[in-house]
């Protein structure tokens, strides 16, 4: 039988989001129900209620979640209620040209529950990131949902499921940062801030943060930063040159998705070195770069898709190093406000005052 719960969505273009009873079907086959018990506040959410990703309003926001397991559809094997989980926006399919090639987080057919949840007139709601988590309950494919230790904080763990998982993949899986490597990271918000932990973990020997706030060049600092470019009052290419040899670092993350901060990190890579985009573009924005310049600096220029992450496999292994207190994610949780404090979350989110809201339940 259906339920009704709390939920905020956004129902226009850049309009206030509000707090309405959502109608959440029970589970269909390949289908789960899943108790919401944190949710981070991501920019992606943002974009959604200004009408960055697409027009299909309304939107059931929030997708950073962790919760348990309430009810599962038919042909959930590997899935049970009481399951603690991390919600994940990557279900791999298991059979398209990526996964049978041995590359499931390249997956091209992810997938999300095939029901929709809808407001008590029937209107249908696009859950954000096919996960709709800033809900009491939430109706998602049962891929979208990775087991892990029921130990861990949900406000932290939940953030694995975009942001911090964004972040450090961008470091580990996409940069491939080694022992003792040079790393820049261009943008420290949530995302960047998770990167410069994952080059941390990975063992770089030199990080460099950059950003154009001091308060986020701080937390970088605390979180692993060896070194840090305030790119407001210094030219960041030629200081993250002058911090390692002259030469640029072997690995630089952009972590803010613009043009002008992607220039910088093609030029403040060493020769051969690796850039990772890992911030996300509006699409509008165009890039030029002297085609010789690229041609002749060599290296890798990618693009990091969720960390490059299988949740499967990466989302048990970075809890484990949380619950023994080598990954710090309750760091990244600058506040909990209630369901109904979105708003005023997404206004610090974009001042710069938080690295992570997380609704509670």
């Amino acid at each position: 039988m259906a339920q009704v719960v709390r939920g905020v969505i956004a129902r226009a273009k850049g309009a206030p989001v509000e707090v309405v009873p959502v109608v959440v079907p029970d589970p269909g086959p390949g289908e789960a129900v899943v108790r919401v018990q944190a949710c981070g506040v991501c920019h992606t959410d943002l974009h959604y209620r200004e009408g960055g990703i697409n027009d299909e309003f309304p939107f059931l926001l929030g997708h950073e979640a962790a919760g348990v397991v309430e009810s599962v559809g038919e042909g959930v094997e590997d899935l049970s209620p009481g399951d603690y989980v991390i919600l994940n926006w990557r279900a791999v399919c298991g059979r398209c040209r990526a996964c049978k090639r041995g590359r499931p987080w390249y997956c091209f057919a992810t997938h999300n529950a095939k029901q929709k949840m809808t407001l008590e007139d029937g209107t249908e709601l696009s859950p954000a990131l096919g996960i709709g988590a800033f809900a009491e309950k939430t109706l998602v494919a049962a891929g979208q949902c990775t087991k892990v230790d029921p130990a861990a904080s949900p406000a932290a763990a939940g953030l694995l499921g975009c942001g911090v998982m964004a972040g450090l993949g961008a470091a580990i899986n996409t940069g491939q940062v080694g022992r003792g490597d040079s790393v820049a990271v261009i943008g420290c918000g949530g995302v960047g801030n998770a990167a410069v932990v994952g080059s941390r973990l990975a063992g770089a020997g030199t990080i460099i943060a950059v950003d154009v706030d001091d308060r986020k060049l701080a937390t970088a600092q605390r979180l692993g930063a060896t070194h840090t470019v305030n790119s407001r009052a210094v030219d960041a290419v030629e200081t993250i040159r002058s911090l390692t040899g002259g030469n640029g670092a072997d690995v630089v993350i952009e972590a803010v998705g613009r043009p002008e901060t992607y220039r910088q990190a093609f030029y403040a890579r060493d020769l051969a070195g690796t850039v990772v985009l890992v911030g996300v573009p509006t699409p509008e924005m165009k890039l030029e770069l002297p085609l010789l310049d690229v041609f002749g600096r060599g290296g890798a220029l990618k693009s990091s898709w969720y960390g490059d992450c299988l949740p499967e496999r990466d989302f048990p292994m970075l809890i484990d190093l949380y619950l023994q207190g080598r990954l710090d994610l309750d760091a990244f949780v600058s506040e909990t406000v209630p369901l109904d404090g979105v708003e005023e979350a997404f206004a610090r989110m974009q001042r710069g005052e938080v690295l992570r809201s997380v609704v509670v339940f």
